[in-house]
């Protein structure tokens, strides 16, 4: 009989790392030999972090690359041979512990939740024992001194021992297996600071340092927090790609019964029964049926496209009309959908190579301050022989030093400029957007709901009367774009009188009615005239004879030929992306005066154009708003999509616009060249503060109270500088010049 409680050895047995077996499962083979193992590894948080993991599996003799993604903390791990290799030992090695990657669901975020406790009961502490200080500094009588030092003291504490452990847990995982990152010398200086702090408290001394302890701890969280909000958020356009897929399907066996199957149970060859409304779950080939399908996850148009018998059908697609019957030609695992959510992940990890310019700069922090603290105690222990002078100095050194200038350079530009931008409706969903935004040298535009906007026109001035009436009433029968657009243009046009009968929708081909003892038809030329060598268009024929021909213009979006000419004005060039028709791509590229343009890409097309165009050494803006742009939005140096885009295509972008106007674009890049200065002036000050400030502190003239008040001035002033940031049209004393059009801030409307 167990001693256990009911159901613990199962819950044992999922605790437990799983077996090379399990994991040579788990593997998908690439070929030639080649498998790959996603591997989770939760404690993955910086630079740090990525180039141990990396260097320690690269090191297996029979691992060819492993590669972290930041974003979703998993290392997908290429190997070859019969055996797997000693990945999760490894990484348990280097105190990295690692299991199996899966999916995951719709779940909280647990780390986010104990980082937002530390930092509010953080904030609680530093902002009370501030108060108590202030007392302190204007001059309180000794005991009173004294009672304000024991409630800072107890105030201090759970702050310190709770909030702080997000930083000495990392602190002491690095130091255990003999590496230093930044979190080492910020505990070794909270730890100093209040061990001192009692002391000096404990021996009615006149100083203490809870106030500095508290509010170290305090703004390091502030970053550490908006840091791992933003990795959360770059989760966001893969889970939204993959609901897309659905869970399983109908699967008709030889016997004509048949099965529901989880998507991932389906094999190549099986039949399955795709009604109206449905997904298609996996890449497949239309075997009985014809209907219509919404194709935007692969060409971002809007248009649905006609489809029968021998038609290849892609995963994500939508089921408009009519059922259909089609046979799987690939697994989920390798379908279309798949392969999307694979280039955004694989986008995801090369994203999180980019290294902000806080990030780059703080590389030296660690050893410097580390060996500069040591030298000041050293120094003064020789030369004074009092331990307490020199190890005050040294807790100065490392107070004075803090990285909190220097980490609030970057992020309080971030917030500033998102505010900026909220105010002209565009969101940043990115901190690290602004940054790269500010390098761009080209900018590339998807074609259909980007530059134009969705819905079709058409010009009815030239259609006659009669025939213009007829097409309305059949219009009105179909929720076909086209038809809505008839049906809008000739808003006016009554069609009474008219008595249709047998009204019937043709999947993909457009409605059919009976009038008068003829047949009307409203749809393809060559269905609506019975002739498969009829010119491409839209016709109103009666009995096979053309009466009308309607012709379809796309709306270009307000303010876009605008943004083109203010975007080459900048010195960017300018390119248009589409999976539309050459013809409909070159009229949309001609009336904006663009001269470069791409027609008939799949998504993965368009991954690759820019992925060649970043070799080349351009950085690229990309703007799109379809399923399709998802994963170009995912790879590009910086991306913005519409309000009006898809939900993956919002998730998937660095930057959301929330009005019709194209004027965002270059409005944004506005802000993001402005903010960039401020961030390099920004360092430039953090820079000159440390350089001035450490020689000073080592030379014995800063106590660890002045240490804390000059770090606290050198973040003011960072933050100062950054408010600094206005957006285009905004003088320096607030009054409002000629904004771009459609994007004037809300507070001014």
């Amino acid at each position: 009989m167990s001693c256990c409680a009911p159901g613990a050895e199962g819950a044992a047995e999922l605790d437990r790392p799983p077996s090379r077996e399990e994991i040579a499962l788990a593997s998908r083979d690439l070929g030639g030999g080649l498998r790959q193992s996603d591997l989770s590894v939760p404690d993955i948080h910086c630079a740090a972090c990525i180039s141990a993991v990396e260097t320690a599996l690269g090191k297996l003799p029979s691992v060819e690359q492993a590669r972290v993604n930041l974003s979703t903390r998993r290392v997908a791990v290429k190997w070859r041979g019969e055996s797997v290799p000693p990945m999760l030992e490894t990484l348990a090695g280097i105190g990295y512990p690692a299991h199996l990657f899966e999916a995951e669901g719709e779940k909280s975020d647990p780390e986010l939740s104990r980082l937002l406790r530390a930092l509010a009961l953080a904030g609680f502490a530093s902002m009370n024992i501030m108060m108590l200080s202030v007392s302190v500094w204007s001059g309180a009588d000794a005991e009173t001194r004294q009672a304000f030092h024991w409630i800072s003291a107890a105030l201090a504490l759970p702050a310190l021992v709770y909030s702080g452990s997000v930083f000495y847990v990392s602190a002491w995982r690095a130091l255990s297996h003999g590496r230093t990152n930044m979190d080492v010398p910020i505990s070794i200086g909270i730890a100093l600071a209040f061990g001192l702090s009692v002391y000096d408290t404990l021996d009615n001394g006149a100083h203490a340092y809870f106030d500095a302890a508290a509010t170290l701890v305090f703004f390091l969280l502030i970053g550490r927090t908006l840091d791992h909000v933003m990795r959360q958020r770059a989760r966001g356009a893969v889970r939204s790609l993959m609901r897309l897929a659905p869970r399983g399907a109908t699967v008709e066996r030889d016997d004509g019964s048949r099965d529901y199957l989880p998507v991932g149970d389906i094999e190549p060859g099986m039949t399955i029964a795709l009604n109206a409304g449905e997904r298609v779950p996996v890449d497949g080939r239309i075997i009985e049926g014809v209907s219509s399908l919404d194709c935007s996850v692969a060409t971002g148009e809007s248009m649905p496209v006609a489809v029968a018998v021998g038609t290849m059908v892609q995963a994500g697609a939508l089921n408009l009309t009519g059922p259909l019957k089609l046979a799987a030609t690939a697994r989920a695992q390798d379908s279309f959908l798949a392969e999307m959510t694979r280039l955004m992940e694989a986008a995801e990890g090369g994203r999180a190579r980019y290294r902000r310019l806080a990030d780059r700069a703080s590389r030296l922090y660690s050893p410097v301050v580390h060996l500069a603290a040591l030298l000041t105690f050293l120094g003064w222990m020789v030369a004074t022989g009092d331990w307490h002078q020199a190890i005050s100095i040294a807790i100065a050194v490392l107070i004075i030093t803090c990285p909190c200038a220097l980490g609030l350079a970057v992020p309080i530009v971030q917030v500033v400029a998102a505010r900026r931008l909220f105010d002209a409706g565009i969101m940043m969903k990115d901190g690290s957007a602004i940054e790269r935004l500010a390098e761009v040298d080209a900018v590339a535009f998807d074609k259909t709901g980007t530059l134009t906007v969705g819905a079709p026109r058409v010009d009815v001035s030239a259609i006659a009367p009669g025939a213009l009436e007829i097409a309305t009433a059949l219009a009105r029968h179909s929720n076909h774009p086209a038809s809505r657009a008839i049906a809008l243009a000739a808003s006016g046009q009554q069609a009474r009188g008219l008595n249709l009968a047998s009204v019937e929708e043709r999947a993909g081909l457009g409605v059919e009615a009976r009038l008068d003892n003829s047949v009307y038809r409203l749809g393809r030329a060559g269905w609506a005239l019975d002739a498969t060598d009829a010119e491409d268009g839209t016709v109103l024929s009666r009995d096979g004879v053309e009466i009308a021909r309607f012709t379809f213009t796309e709306t270009i979006r307000p303010g876009a030929a605008e943004a083109v000419s203010a975007l080459k004005a900048s010195g960017l060039s300018v390119e248009v992306l589409s999976g539309d028709r050459q013809g409909a791509v070159a009229a949309v590229a001609g009336r904006l005066r663009i001269d470069r343009f791409a027609a008939g890409l799949m998504p993965g097309d368009k991954v690759a154009h820019l992925e060649s165009a970043q070799a080349s050494g351009l950085h690229v803006l990309m703007v799109g708003d379809g399923l399709n742009d998802a994963p170009a939005l995912s790879v590009a140096h910086v991306s913005m999509a519409p309000a009006t885009a898809a939900d993956i295509g919002r998730n998937a972008a660095d930057f959301v616009f929330l009005r019709e106007s194209l004027a965002a674009v270059p409005f944004a890049f506005d802000i993001a060249r402005r903010a960039g200065g401020l961030v390099r002036q920004n360092f430039a000050i953090a820079v000159v503060y440390n350089a001035l400030a450490m020689p000073v502190a080592m030379a014995g003239y800063v106590t660890p109270l002045i240490a804390a008040v000059a770090m606290s001035v050198s973040s003011v002033i960072v933050v100062a500088n950054a408010l600094r940031l206005r957006p285009p049209g905004m003088t320096a004393e607030g009054k409002r010049g000629a904004a771009p059009q459609g994007l004037r801030p809300m507070a001014a409307r």
